[in-house]
């Protein structure tokens, strides 16, 4: 069992997290025709934008309601009112999605109440779907509101249902947020192989997949159809794939009588092999179709070709928590050792799961020393771990957001047979670009005094 380490000091350094709002955010952009609004400052939207932007190489329609210091002091309802007021005028989106930030937080300002008064004397707002997610920059981190925003989207939008009248050939698929568009892709490819249809739910697979659209539109291009997040409640299943996802699954079934799995990992052989039995039950197939089982053989033989550079590697790993284990149990079912874990919520059972001693909550600084002082061969975090595989010469695979040192990010996919077997390759193909130089003390002779490393051989004496 691991333990949670909380390091004592004042400051961050290199931070590791994204923000609540920014990942509540993402969550709304899976919605089709949707903006997401946060409930605050300029700047906290303008921050998470360049993120957003960076990542996905793409225009992204978030908006403010650009509180100021007297709408601080006295509250925000106006703001809320005039910003949907003018996004329904400039965009026209079918869907708002509402995130607070520290500011409102802090504050302590009552946007739920405040929202619901709006809501009942605009008549003219009627056509247009609110959610608001309580989602403080202080607290958690992109993973918890993403969580957050899935968990009022069902509480919101999924109807009450007082008996079961479900479509047996249907399912719910909700999506964590260390899923990237092919990682959903791939899910729903699994799903329909066994003649199922997936309702996913928030599926930026089709609104943030990088294609180009035929006109340009202030809401996001793609996602789930508000239509489909009502029918959820006629489901037969709900699969929740994240650990994070377990509040939403069970506020579906609380509603809407629809029984839930949740799997904290789709990668690797095992965590696939019980996701693919729980489709054969669900379709009352007795043999998985012929593609999947020969992506599972040719993962399989992936696993043979890639152990012997798995096999003993020395893993550093920082990561939300639902991506953080899927990894790393991957890893270490390949033989690898985890010897760095650093995560950035501790709202997370899955952490006293990790397969390593102890999993650190805090940033790339604490990342970067544990790395140095516990000889890690391989880091794996998102792009601002560069600087540690700069300074500690150790090569970096980029997991997680934001990646924006490298383009094609939405299409690394790590999950089911196909991309499990993808991401041993990655992880083996990075293992072997290290260039390793001998040395006479590879062979146990004295080392080469290091005023002579650079002299040429035959000058030598």
């Amino acid at each position: 069992m691991a333990k949670l380490i909380h390091p004592k000091r004042a400051l961050s350094t290199n931070p590791l997290k994204s923000s609540a709002p920014l990942g509540a955010a993402l969550a709304y952009l899976g919605i089709e025709r949707a903006v997401p609004l946060f409930h605050g400052s300029q700047g906290c939207t303008a921050f998470a934008m360049v993120h957003l932007v960076r990542h996905f190489k793409e225009a992204v329609p978030l908006q403010t309601t650009a509180m100021n210091e007297v709408s601080t002091i006295l509250g925000g309802a106006e703001q809320i009112e005039e910003a949907i007021e003018n996004l329904r005028k400039k965009s026209a989106p079918a869907f708002i999605g509402i995130a607070s930030t520290a500011l409102t937080e802090t504050r302590g300002e009552d946007v739920v109440g405040e929202l619901k008064e709006i809501v009942a004397r605009r008549h003219d707002f009627a056509d247009t779907r609110i959610v608001y997610a309580s989602t403080p920059d202080f607290d958690g981190a992109l993973q918890d509101g993403w969580a957050k925003a899935v968990t009022a989207i069902c509480e919101t939008l999924v109807p009450r249902m007082t008996e079961r009248d479900p479509d047996l050939r249907q399912v719910n698929l909700l999506c964590g947020s260390h899923l990237t568009p092919a990682d959903i892709d791939e899910l729903v490819r699994m799903v329909r192989a066994f003649g199922l249809n997936p309702i996913v739910l928030p599926d930026i697979s089709t609104s943030l997949d990088g294609h180009v659209s035929d006109s340009w539109a202030g809401h996001s291009l793609g996602g789930t159809p508000l239509a489909d997040i009502g029918k959820a409640a006629r489901s037969a299943f709900t699969l929740a794939v994240g650990e994070s996802m377990r509040a939403a699954a069970k506020v579906i079934e609380d509603r809407a009588m629809v029984p839930y799995r949740v799997f904290q990992s789709v990668t690797g052989l095992k965590p696939v092999d019980a996701f693919v039995r729980t489709l054969m039950g669900l379709s009352g197939v007795q043999d998985p179709p012929p593609s999947i089982k020969r992506d599972r053989s040719r993962l399989i033989d992936a696993a043979l070709d890639a152990h012997f550079h798995t096999g003993g590697l020395r893993v550093a790993i920082g990561a939300d928590p639902d991506l953080m284990f899927a990894l790393s149990n991957a890893l270490s079912s390949m033989g690898a050792e985890i010897v760095t874990a650093v995560t950035t919520s501790q709202h997370s059972p899955l952490i006293e799961r990790m397969p390593c001693d102890e999993v650190i909550l805090g940033d790339l600084g604490d990342f970067e020393r544990s790395a140095k002082g516990q000889g890690a061969q391989i880091l794996l975090t998102h792009s601002h771990g560069r600087h540690a595989e700069h300074r500690l010469h150790v090569p970096l695979l980029r997991v997680g957001f934001p990646v924006f040192d490298r383009i094609g990010a939405q299409d690394r996919c790590r999950v089911g047979y196909r991309g499990s077997r993808a991401f041993l390759y990655e992880v083996a193909n990075t293992v072997q670009s290290i260039h390793h130089r001998a040395t006479p003390a590879d062979f146990g002779a004295a080392p080469i005094p290091e005023e002579f490393e650079h002299v040429p051989h035959a000058t030598r004496h």
